[in-house]
């Protein structure tokens, strides 16, 4: 994935509005929701907040650590008595994004507690 915009944006003071809005336009099935959910059973990307807990740079990276939040969906068995067939249920996950200074290619990885 490429965050080119936030490259170009970063140390300026429109970098996290950038960021923000760049990952929001993301196709969420390059972030790690699935793998992030601690409530539900599958994940919804339609709707991604963003928050950028802290960010950096080394050499060769700029790394973002950020807070996603989302949906997930918890599926009912869809039997005829089960009233519940879907429910959808906050989600949040932290991430780090790790953006190449030369070309914008960037990773995200999914941190843990």
């Amino acid at each position: 994935m490429l965050l080119t915009e936030s490259l170009a944006a970063w140390q300026s003071t429109d970098f996290n509005d950038v960021f923000k809005a760049e990952v929001k336009r993301m196709n969420p099935d390059l972030l790690p929701l699935q793998q992030g959910l601690a409530h539900s059973s599958s994940a919804n990307g339609a709707n991604i907040g963003v928050t950028i807990l802290n960010s950096s740079e080394t050499p060769d990276t700029i790394q973002v650590k950020a807070g996603l939040f989302y949906t997930g969906i918890i599926a009912g068995c869809s039997c005829a008595d089960d009233p519940t067939t879907q429910h959808e249920v906050n989600e949040y996950c932290e991430v780090r994004f790790e953006i190449a200074k030369l070309g914008g290619e960037s990773t995200v990885t999914l941190l843990r507690d």
